[in-house]
């Protein structure tokens, strides 16, 4: 396990190696590069979980080198692997490779080759910091680098004025949540004098109670910075725009690395928030909102890749959800499977963009079915994953614990949300699949070619997302305390989720066939274009956010245009001045004004002496 260091070493290898080429290495040394870099760590991964195993999943540490030695403050470079970090360490590394691989196909002939490569090179190693940090600070340097590294994707292609716009979206909306999580540290180490994980879980049980006022400040500051990661409700509205950049990279972001990392922080610190069931309940309602929100959006988009994107939010609000619950380790599973399954459809929807000529638009296309059979299947089960389809998808082996744990919990509002979330799930997964692939060919495919490292990473995920990669089960069985959940009502909830599912697929081809009267009069009655609008618009909270804090900020900006604390600053200068041009005048070399200037400061000081 004394490898795991090298997990970091070869992505940010890979990373310096790309970005010192600039731009000299061929794509074919370039993809060596970047996709080697991160299967090595990979490999690396294996290893130390096999180690990890053989030594019965003892807790391993490992110290670097020390960071900073300020007085009794001392932080180290010390990563720590538990069952939390491998599960974490193992998605980050093996679907980044798949992506990797799959970038090496996707982004052949584009602009930017090995920029794209030195980009998510460094991006990969921030997260696997971020997961394998022993220590808050250690981790918030991953933590912003992840932050940093979206930003530079986003905008990759930079030419379009838009794309940048998304790219600062992305980065000053995820920034406020960051403001929150450093404030968060800072309160943590003025209150329990240690910023290291195993420290703060053990001094959180011993030296403080449910109703210390300081850990819930420090809780809900730490929620308010995973919601800006996460994009959760308020700090959601980045997400969607984030689709500008490559494909690969939406996959990068939604299945692997950056929104998983709000989970990942609410996890690691799950004995703080145990401390504090109001800020847990506020999670699983966030999440709830969330969830819900993005359901509906994304039933009425007609962008293929906003669409995935609505749905990433929709199923990261399960695993808040989840976490307020206290079920931790249906949110860790709800994750693992959600990245096999969201990184196929995002990989599945790039190829089909690539056929489509880059045509993004569901409307666009259709009768796809015969001419991409291998892309029909990817989304057929990427989709059935996704919505959860029963006992052959990963998909359903994880979300139906999280609403089994809604009813254990006896909170029959969030299973009812949990429930009518999967019936908007199938609706609008299924409404996207029928508009491409079924009906009648709109679109003119582009031909071309395939390799090795087109269709294993195409093949590995598929595999991944059907009920195989249900198999999975993270080793957490250590690192949370144990719930004792009563499995009793568990099948029944199973099948009405499962009728739900099925409700919706149906739902979905009445939709999309078009032959029901009713129906047509019901979407295009007013009301129903009022709600599309609104849930098209991600329910105004743009245009909100836009009146509220942009034009308010410009407006401020177009107050100070003329900076009035620089005015007083340079009047104050321009009166110096002028009285230096008035000294100056006595300074003209001529000795009789000397000698004048002398008598009249003479007779002055004369004149003084005598009156006091």
């Amino acid at each position: 396990m004394n490898l795991i260091y090298l997990t970091i070493i070869f992505p940010l290898l890979g990373f310096l190696l790309l970005s010192f080429s600039n731009g000299y290495y061929s794509e074919r040394i370039s993809s060596l590069i970047g996709v080697s870099s991160i299967g090595l760590s990979g490999i690396i991964t294996i290893l130390v979980g096999y180690s990890f195993f053989l030594n019965n999943q003892v807790i391993y540490s490992q110290i670097l080198w020390n960071w900073m030695h300020i007085g009794n403050f001392n932080v180290s470079i010390k990563l720590i692997l538990d069952g939390l970090s491998l599960a974490m360490l193992s998605v980050v590394t093996g679907v980044g490779f798949l992506i990797h691989l799959f970038s090496s196909w996707y982004m052949q002939g584009k602009e930017g080759y090995s920029r794209f490569f030195a980009y998510t090179n460094l991006f990969v190693a921030s997260m696997i910091i971020l997961i394998l940090a022993d220590n808050l600070l250690l981790m918030f340097l991953g933590w912003e680098c992840v932050g940093f590294c979206s930003y530079l994707l986003i905008g990759f292609y930079y030419s379009n004025l838009n794309n940048c716009k998304a790219a600062i979206k992305a980065f000053v909306t995820t920034r406020i949540g960051d403001v929150f999580l450093i404030i968060a540290i800072i309160m943590i180490y003025n209150t329990m004098g240690t910023i290291n994980f195993l420290d703060i879980s053990k001094l959180a049980i011993s030296n403080f109670s449910i109703n210390d006022y300081k850990i819930h400040i420090i809780t809900m500051l730490l929620l308010l910075g995973a919601v800006g990661k996460s994009a959760q409700l308020p700090l959601q509205t980045w997400l969607p725009d984030a689709m500008v950049g490559p494909t690969p990279v939406s996959a990068l972001i939604h299945a692997a690395t950056m929104v998983t990392a709000g989970v990942y922080l609410i996890v690691r610190t799950h004995s703080l928030f145990l401390l504090t069931p109001e800020i847990l309940n506020l999670v699983g309602i966030i999440g709830a909102f969330t969830l819900m929100i993005a359901s509906f959006s994304a039933l009425v988009q007609a962008d293929i890749k906003r669409i995935l994107a609505y749905s990433t939010m929709s199923q990261i609000g399960y695993m808040f959800l989840s976490l307020g619950l206290r079920a931790w380790n249906s949110a860790v599973f709800h994750l693992i499977t959600h990245a096999f399954f969201k990184a196929l459809l995002f990989l599945s929807a790039g190829s089909l963009i690539t056929y489509c000529n880059h045509e993004q638009n569901i409307y666009k296309m259709g009768g796809l079915k015969k001419s991409l059979p291998f892309l029909y299947m990817c989304f057929l089960v990427g989709g059935s994953s996704l919505s959860s389809v029963p006992l052959i998808t990963a998909g359903f082996y994880s979300k139906k614990n999280i609403i089994f744990s809604t009813l254990t919990n006896n909170n029959i509002s969030l299973m009812s949300i949990c429930l009518f979330g999967s019936l908007l799930t199938a609706i609008y997964t299924f409404r996207m699949i029928f508009t491409i692939f079924h009906g009648r060919k709109k679109i003119i495919l582009k031909p071309c070619d395939h390799g090795i490292n087109y269709y294993i990473p195409l093949f590995a995920l598929l595999l991944l997302s059907t009920c195989i990669g249900g198999l999975f089960r993270p080793p957490l069985g250590a690192v949370f305390p144990k719930n004792n959940f009563n499995e009793t009502g568990a099948w029944i909830l199973e099948i009405i989720s499962s009728i739900l599912i099925f409700t919706g697929i149906a739902i979905a081809a009445v939709l999309f066939s078009k032959k029901y009267n009713v129906i047509n009069k019901i979407i295009n009655s007013y009301l129903s274009n009022f709600f599309c609008i609104l849930w098209y618009k991600s329910w105004g909270f743009d245009w909100i956010y836009d009146k509220l804090f942009v034009k308010t900020y410009l407006l401020v900006a177009f107050l100070l245009r003329s900076d009035p604390l620089n005015t007083l600053f340079d009047y104050l200068g321009s009166f110096l001045c002028f009285i230096n041009n008035r000294l100056l005048i006595i300074e003209n070399g001529y000795l009789r004004w000397y000698i004048l200037s002398m008598s009249i400061g003479a007779l002055a000081m004369l004149i003084f002496i005598l009156t006091s």
